[in-house]
């Protein structure tokens, strides 16, 4: 195996398949019994209709930052929405089956505090879920890039474990799409397995390398990551 390759538990070998976090997201609330869920640094709050869609009666509750550019841009009003610091969640203990947390993590000041905090407010065996950015250029106040292994030691110093790491879509695609002004052209690359990946996937097939080995070379390269943390 390529010693650039960490052999690691985390990637899956079930299948090489792009991710996102909403695909992820999905499984698990078809395969468990989630009812209270946090969308942590839910923006808009969009992301209510994503989990309305799968459970009508789901408890969903959205939680940021007083204000940022995508909470400004928030119009809804049909959801609970609260506002917090930034490190300090402000739910009692062992409050919630799932917290999802969609390409936020890039943008949290004090991250190992905040993921402390997760696990607090998470149930016995509750479920954090997302993506963050791992060679994804500099948006929207971000002030962090994450590695999967860099990740995997936030996750355990916070007392949670680190159950799989998916690629989401390609580094170089997501630097074209800036270099590009973000034309709508690359948003198709998201849901569908995207140029540098699908390449990956086919040498991988080529030269019969197993789902985790593909997922190995897809993390090396990939602009975000998928993540399955469990408490």
């Amino acid at each position: 195996m390529n010693e650039d390759r960490l052999d690691t538990c985390y990637v899956p070998d079930n299948h090489s398949r792009q991710m996102t976090s909403n695909t992820l997201t999905g499984h698990l609330l078809k395969e468990k019994d989630i009812n209270t869920v946090m969308d942590l640094g839910c923006g808009p709050g969009d992301s209510i209709d994503f989990f309305r869609a799968i459970d009508q009666f789901i408890d969903w509750i959205g939680l940021d930052l007083e204000q940022s550019p995508e909470v400004n841009k928030r119009k809804r009003t049909d959801a609970a929405f609260v506002a917090f610091n930034g490190i300090i969640i402000p739910f009692e203990d062992n409050h919630f089956d799932l917290i999802y947390c969609n390409q936020v993590f890039e943008h949290v000041r004090y991250p190992a505090a905040l993921l402390k905090e997760v696990a607090r407010v998470l149930k016995p065996n509750g479920y954090f879920v997302g993506a963050t950015s791992q060679l994804e250029p500099y948006h929207s106040y971000s002030v962090w890039n994450f590695t999967p292994y860099g990740f995997q030691l936030l996750i355990e110093e916070a007392g949670l474990k680190l159950v799989e790491v998916r690629p989401s879509i390609d580094a170089l695609t997501l630097i074209i799409r800036r270099g590009l002004r973000r034309h709508k052209i690359f948003s198709r690359w998201w849901d569908n397995e995207s140029p540098l990946n699908r390449l990956i996937g086919l040498v991988g097939k080529l030269t019969r390398q197993s789902h985790k080995e593909i997922n190995q070379t897809k993390l090396l390269f990939c602009g975000q990551f998928c993540f399955l943390v469990q408490k």
